[in-house]
C-alpha cells in the first residue's frame, strides 16, 4: 500500500467513525493512552502517526501487548508470524536530498521526507511471543508519582483553582482545577498534559502557528494537536486520557479538515509528537532520547 493510500484510508475511517458516533463518540486516540505506547519488539516506541494507527488497530482487536515488529524482526527474535495473519501498515519517513544546479554554478540542496509504508505484526499474531502478551506494567501509584514529578520539572506557570482548564497565551499561563476536583487522578494529569501541549506553542518555545497550514481551521487544528499530544503523553505513563467535555465543539472543524485534506491528521500527529518531545526534553524524561527517524511523523 502506498503512503498516500494509507493516509486516505485511515482518515476516511476516522471521519466515518466521528459521523457515526457524533457527540457521544470517544475519540480513538484515547485507546492509545489507556494501552501505553506501542513499541517495537526491541523496545523502541512508535511515534506520532504510527503510534496512533497501531493503538487504534490493537484496540479494535482487543490486543494488549503493544508490541509490534516486521515479519523478519520477529524471526530474528525466535518467533514466527502465524500463517494467514494480516499485518498492519505503518509509515517509514526517510530523509531525501535533491541537488539542483543554479545558473551561477552553485549546487542547491532540497531536503524533504519521503513516506514509505511497511508492514508490522502484533505479538498476538505470533507464535513464540507469548511472554510479551498481558505483561503487567508499573503500578498506578507509581505512574501518578512519575507524572507529578514530570510536570513539576517542566516548571510552567500553572495556577490551580476554579472549574475550568485552559492555557492563556497572552500571559503564558496554564489554569487548572485542583486535582481533587477530577473524578480520577489520571483525568487531572490528562487535562494538564493537554494544556501543556498548548503551552509548547508559545512564541518563546516552539512558536507553533497553524494558520498557514490549516487556514480558518487553525484554532480547531490546535485543539486537535493538543488532544493528540495529551494522548501521546498519557501513553508514556499508561494513564487513561480524560474525555474532555468540550471536544464536541471542535468536531465540526475536525471533520472539515479531515474531509478536505488526507494529510491533516498526519500533520497534526507530527505537531503533537514534536510538542511531547519538547516537553520530554524540558522534563528530562527518558522517552525524549528514544526518538528515531523510522517511526517519526516529522
Amino acid at each position: 500500500m502506498k503512503a498516500e493510500d494509507l493516509f486516505e484510508k485511515v482518515t476516511a475511517d476516522l471521519v466515518a467513525a466521528i459521523e457515526d458516533g457524533a457527540k457521544d463518540w470517544r475519540m480513538p486516540w484515547h485507546r492509545l493512552a489507556a494501552g501505553g505506547l506501542p513499541r517495537s519488539v526491541d523496545g523502541r516506541p512508535y511515534r506520532g502517526w504510527n503510534a496512533l494507527v497501531l493503538a487504534m488497530f490493537a484496540a479494535d482487536r482487543e490486543w494488549t501487548s503493544a508490541r509490534w515488529a516486521t515479519y523478519n524482526a520477529w524471526q530474528r527474535h525466535g518467533a514466527q508470524v502465524r500463517r494467514g495473519e494480516r499485518g498492519t501498515h505503518i509509515v517509514l519517513w526517510k530523509p531525501t536530498e535533491r541537488h539542483e544546479a543554479t545558473e551561477d554554478g552553485d549546487d542547491t540542496i532540497h531536503r524533504s521526507l519521503l513516506a514509505r509504508t511497511f508492514t508490522v505484526f502484533a505479538a498476538e499474531q505470533v507464535d513464540g511471543a507469548g511472554h510479551l502478551v498481558g505483561v503487567v506494567d508499573v503500578e498506578p501509584e507509581q505512574r501518578i508519582d512519575s507524572a507529578e514529578a514530570y510536570l513539576s520539572a517542566i516548571g510552567a506557570d500553572a495556577v490551580h483553582g476554579g472549574d475550568r482548564a485552559c492555557y492563556v497565551p497572552a500571559i503564558d499561563r496554564i489554569h487548572l482545577p485542583h486535582r481533587h476536583q477530577f473524578d480520577a487522578p489520571s483525568a487531572y494529569y490528562s487535562t494538564a498534559a493537554h494544556e501543556h501541549v498548548h503551552w509548547t506553542g508559545h512564541g518563546s518555545r516552539m512558536a507553533r502557528d497553524l494558520s498557514g497550514r490549516f487556514g480558518s481551521h487553525a484554532y480547531g487544528a490546535e485543539e486537535l494537536v493538543a488532544e493528540l499530544g495529551a494522548a501521546f503523553w498519557c501513553a508514556q505513563f499508561s494513564l487513561e486520557q480524560a474525555t474532555r467535555d468540550d471536544h464536541a465543539a471542535y468536531l465540526g472543524d475536525w471533520l472539515a479538515l479531515l474531509r478536505t485534506d488526507t494529510r491533516a491528521l498526519v500533520a497534526a500527529c507530527g505537531h503533537a509528537q514534536r510538542a511531547v518531545d519538547f516537553l520530554n526534553g524540558a522534563a528530562g524524561h527518558a522517552e525524549a532520547s528514544t526518538a528515531n527517524a523510522a517511526t517519526s511523523t516529522a
